[in-house]
């Protein structure tokens, strides 16, 4: 029997934050993963350069049965911080997108800088390592797990959730949950791509590739969002894609249809097609087109719709009916891809249960969770990495 302080499930983001903020304070840590290397997540995000932190985070970037819980944690450990500590082992960045920090190299520093924040804490990190068992005794948990027994005071829960199962994702943390009495809420995939009907995948298959800038939103109806994503949108051979698509997907419930923006920049295209057809009546709709959604998407999209004559043709009703299918273009999915290519987990561990300042069980004593295990989801952009941060941090000053 190995007897630590602190054991964390999961060498992931938030776990092994935890880990090393624990470790600085004196406490013996000990973090447990089953994969065969550390960060899996981290090394594939952001096309291998990790969207690390967004500057501009804040509480209203986060999806959760209860908005309010995400607050203390992101005030008490901010974007600034995680760059400063960036910035220490010398990693070098850049802001792609407002706010949005990727490494200028590879995702690997940003698990370089964590093992060794691990390492030069003390704080021990066994990888190949399954759980098969674990117990409350005496107010001390007992783990059998594949490399020995453990036993320690504090249990930090950090094996994320349920998405990308090739990289080792597993239901563990939320059976942990159910087995010490908290409650588990729904799950389902989030920053995931949309599947289309037989339909629409037809005519849009062939342009597999093309990305095009849209403003997508929800139609009013049941679970409707007001979230609208001005972001670009990429076809492909199973459906649509893109940071868009992704974003809108993590308010997206089965039966809801996407009203899509094929020209969020034209503020009265009406006007501007009238205008269009009394000076240059001879012109193609697919050429005017052509400008903001490429020749290939515009020539598909007019000979999809039958939109093939001369603007002249077009009567003020006709053109009304083409605005309307350019600036709120119905797209009713069929679903999304699932967890196989979703980014995160939406739902987890229920906030109301846990303690917003310390991340543990209101009435389990010891027992934490973090990270992608909880009901908090950020956005696309790097948020969720700013909450594995933000979490595994405070849970780190209190087991």
């Amino acid at each position: 029997m190995q007897d630590v302080d602190v054991v964390v499930i999961g060498a992931g983001a938030a776990g092994l934050m935890c880990a090393a903020s624990a470790a600085y304070r004196g406490r013996s840590v000990l973090v447990l993963d089953h994969a065969n290397k550390a960060g899996k997540k981290i090394l594939m995000s952001g096309g291998g350069r990790c969207n690390f932190t967004n500057l501009n985070s804040t509480p209203a970037n986060f999806l959760s049965d209860n908005p309010a819980f995400c607050i203390s944690a992101l005030k008490r450990y901010t974007p600034h911080h995680f760059l400063e500590l960036v910035e220490r082992h010398g990693v070098e960045w850049c802001e792609k997108a407002p706010g949005q920090l990727f490494c200028n190299d590879s995702s690997k520093e940003i698990l370089r800088v964590l093992l060794t924040e691990c390492e030069w804490a003390g704080a021990e990190v066994r990888l190949n390592t399954s759980i098969k068992d674990v117990r409350l005794s005496a107010d001390q948990y007992l783990l059998r797990t594949a490399s020995g027994n453990v036993r320690c005071q504090s249990l930090v829960v950090a094996c994320g959730g349920l998405s990308i199962p090739t990289m080792g994702a597993t239901g563990l943390g939320y059976q942990l949950a159910e087995q010490f009495g908290l409650t588990v809420l729904p799950r389902s995939a989030g920053l995931v791509p949309f599947t289309l009907q037989p339909k629409e995948k037809e005519h849009l298959a062939p342009l597999s590739g093309v990305a095009v800038d849209v403003a997508v939103s929800i139609t009013a109806g049941s679970g409707a969002s007001d979230r609208r994503y001005r972001e670009p949108m990429l076809i492909t051979h199973r459906g649509l894609s893109g940071p868009s698509m992704l974003q809108i997907s993590s308010f997206w419930r089965p039966g809801d249809v996407l009203s899509i923006d094929l020209l969020p920049d034209q503020q009265d295209l009406l006007a501007t097609l009238k205008q269009l057809r009394r000076d240059k009546p001879t012109t193609l709709l697919a050429r005017y087109l052509a400008a903001a959604l490429t020749k290939r998407f515009a020539d598909s999209l007019c000979e999809w719709r039958d939109w093939s004559q001369p603007l002249q043709h077009y009567s003020n009703e006709q053109l009304e009916e083409i605005v309307m299918q350019l600036k709120a273009w119905q797209i009713k999915p069929s679903g999304t891809e699932g967890y196989r290519t979703a980014e995160v987990t939406l739902g987890g561990v229920d906030t109301r249960q846990l303690s917003s300042k310390t991340m543990m069980a209101n009435d389990v004593a010891g027992l934490y969770f973090i990270g992608e295990a909880v009901d908090v989801t950020g956005e696309l952009g790097g948020h969720n990495f700013q909450w594995a941060w933000a979490s595994g941090w405070c849970a780190g000053q209190f087991v």
